[in-house]
């Protein structure tokens, strides 16, 4: 019988419902333990993750069975879920609609991993914004402004 082999490695980001900067420090170390246990679930692997207060960055490896709208919405909403049952912020958590997803390379991974793990050293020079028009532009990615993120300058 034949096996299957894949390499489908998928950079994710999507953002706090009107780009809200309520994740914070000692929610985010949760957070992203949450999100790698529902990555798992999903039978992928996390490579890197980073919960910036109004958006979040993910690397992963991902269960050819696994779409990347399944795994997202997964995470979206269980996540949610996790933030409001157990009360982790003042008032109602959501995530905005929508999300990107930026397929990479094996050679892409390390670049990409630090590039996650260093968000805050780049939001220093960069906006929310600004990095993800670039990664749109540089992915080759046709898009209409209508309907990317609500953006908070």
């Amino acid at each position: 019988m034949a096996n299957t082999y894949t390499q489908i490695f998928v950079h994710i980001v999507f953002a706090v419902q009107d780009r809200e900067c309520i994740i914070r420090e000692q929610l985010r170390n949760e957070l992203e333990k949450y999100i790698t246990g529902i990555v798992n679930n999903n039978k992928s692997k996390l490579i890197a993750i980073y919960c910036n207060p109004d958006h979040t960055h993910l690397l992963v490896s991902l269960h050819p069975a696994i779409s990347v709208a399944t795994i997202t919405g997964d995470i979206k909403s269980g996540s949610s879920k996790w933030i409001n049952g157990n009360h982790k912020i003042m008032g109602k958590f959501n995530w905005q609609d929508g999300y990107g997803g930026f397929s990479c390379s094996k050679s892409q991974l390390h670049d990409i991993s630090s590039y996650i793990i260093n968000q805050p050293i780049h939001h220093k020079t960069k906006t929310f914004r600004e990095e993800y028009l670039e990664t749109l532009r540089k992915s080759e990615i046709d898009y209409n402004d209508a309907y990317l993120f609500n953006w908070i300058d």
